[in-house]
């Protein structure tokens, strides 16, 4: 059951968009696996400052979920679901982790910006997702990057 300010929020945006209106309300999440992460992820597409997220292929699999694409609509809440902002996606990617470069790590705008802050900082949570399932993070192994553009806060 989705916090009744994603309806809220849903509902300010598709009076004023109102091409949007025959469309479903969109999924709503947040980022990260922490409270603190989200909150701050969620602060940082209202700032513009987050325009990119990288989810492990390994997780869509894992959970059998559709890999995002070009037009997708979402709902970006903070951990405790609470709506903060509608994106739409403008570009997926698969990339190996080894591959990913400063300017992805720019585009996610989180800590410094910088290529070693994304890697320790993903590293990390890559690992914290998978070691439930006895799986450990690879260099070679394939993420999805996901651009997209803020479109209401």
């Amino acid at each position: 059951m989705s916090h009744d300010s994603v309806k809220r929020l849903w509902h300010s945006f598709t009076m004023v968009h109102s091409e949007y209106q025959s469309l479903p309300m969109p999924q709503s999440w947040y980022f990260c696996d922490n409270e603190k992460d989200a909150n701050e992820c969620a602060q940082l597409v209202i700032q513009e400052k987050k325009r990119a997220t990288c989810t492990s292929l390994w997780w869509f699999k894992k959970h059998n979920e559709p890999l995002p694409e070009t037009g997708d609509i979402n709902i970006v809440t903070n951990w405790k679901g609470q709506a903060k902002a509608i994106i739409r996606t403008t570009q997926t990617e698969l990339i190996p982790y080894c591959e990913i470069t400063a300017s992805h790590a720019q585009l996610e705008g989180e800590g410094d910006q910088s290529l070693d802050y994304w890697r320790k900082v993903h590293w990390a949570y890559y690992n914290r997702e998978m070691n439930p399932f006895e799986e450990r993070a690879t260099e070679d192994m394939v993420l999805v990057f996901e651009s997209f553009e803020l479109l209401w806060k």
